[in-house]
């Protein structure tokens, strides 16, 4: 073999051994940067994902079992919703994921919000609802359709928003959670129950009842009991009825009963037969809600829905003390947190977050100087 002829095999081992080390080293690199990252899930709901620096990313990232959240928001209660979320993920470690159901004209200024706050690190979708979805089960009445806020349906319609949920929590947007939400998840649903609510007589609300406008802490303060499709289900009027501004659902139960169409068939009754209180005031999602899971739903624990706190005398019927305790708030009724007049509103305070575009601000009281 002549010296160029071994030259030449030299360089092309030479070459060889190189490629090797180049290979070994990509792998060891490829090896790193998964031990080093085992928590980034391919399709994780993490909006604006790619304005967040790797570590920070990763670090911010929780796993483990998913707590869905489903929560509406409406334009004019923007404020309502970062304060409820913010709550929420700050007093639990847990994997929390939030459906957040708005509509068209509110994303833009929703998306701001988020992104421009430490929203950045939530797991969160945006769905759009869409009012259509309600043709034929509401009045036609200005003065009605006034009152009725399409959001407030959103909750009858929890399985199409969470499709991949078996379980899930819906909150209306006017509450403060002071407690691990993964423990209201956690609550025990008993076998064919499609959802768990708070019942209006437990020992925690039963001083919440509404006066002035019926006793709404039974059916009869729902329900028209003269007319013959109420009567014909055989419902007794006294029985205590429930809030939906909590909900525990189980939704393969709810899928499996078809919850959702029951839904839509008493909403469609009764805009032919008048079937609700004339006492009700603006509560129309309940009357439906009461028919289709009489007899047939959990409870929730009482502390983890302290309510009536938008009710005047609220500061009077809940002891500052009792209210910390308290798991989670809900200023249901007439006087929001973010409003002048509301009882507690520093509490709520604590957990909202100013809006970036300063288009929506709390009113407060303000002292002369």
């Amino acid at each position: 073999m002549t010296l160029r002829r071994v030259n030449v095999v030299i360089l092309v081992l030479l070459a060889v051994a190189f490629l090797i080390i180049i290979e070994r080293n990509l792998l060891n690199l490829n090896d790193f940067l998964h031990r080093e990252n085992p928590d980034v899930v391919p399709g994780a709901i993490l909006p604006f994902e790619s304005e967040l620096s790797q570590d920070h990313r990763v670090q911010s990232l929780r796993t483990g079992e998913e707590v869905p959240v489903l929560i509406t928001a409406a334009e004019e209660r923007l404020g309502a919703v970062v304060a409820a979320m913010n709550s929420i993920y700050q007093n639990s470690k847990s994997n929390v994921i939030f459906t957040i159901v708005t509509l068209n004209d509110t994303v833009d200024h929703l998306q701001v919000w988020l992104s421009n706050t430490l929203f950045r690190n939530v797991k969160y979708q945006i769905v759009i609802f869409k009012p259509e979805v309600l043709k034929g089960k509401i009045s036609k009445d200005p003065q009605i359709q006034k009152t009725t806020k399409p959001l407030t349906f959103a909750r009858f319609y929890l399985p199409v928003y969470m499709p991949e949920a078996e379980k899930a929590i819906y909150l209306d947007d006017d509450v403060i959670v002071q407690g691990d939400i993964k423990e209201l998840y956690e609550t025990n649903l008993k076998p064919g129950h499609a959802a768990a609510f708070s019942d209006d007589c437990d020992s925690a609300s039963v001083k919440g009842i509404v006066r002035g406008v019926g006793n709404q802490n039974n059916y009869i303060g729902f329900l028209d009991f003269k007319k013959e499709a109420i009567k014909k289900l055989g419902m007794r009027a006294n029985t205590c009825s429930f809030n939906p501004g909590v909900i525990v659902a189980n939704l393969t139960e709810w899928k499996n009963q078809n919850i959702t169409r029951q839904l839509e068939h008493w909403m469609e009754l009764n805009l032919h037969e008048d079937l609700y209180s004339k006492a009700l005031a603006d509560s129309v999602t309940t009357p439906p809600l009461l028919i289709v899971f009489y007899k047939r739903h959990s409870t929730i624990d009482p502390m983890w829905h302290i309510r009536h706190l938008g009710n005047t005398g609220a500061g009077n019927r809940y002891s500052v003390q009792f209210v910390k305790a308290a798991k989670l708030l809900h200023w249901n009724g007439h006087y929001k947190p973010w409003g002048r007049t509301s009882s507690f509103s520093d509490v709520w305070d604590q957990w909202y977050i100013p809006d970036p575009t300063g288009k929506f601000n709390p009113v407060r009281r303000h002292t002369a100087g």
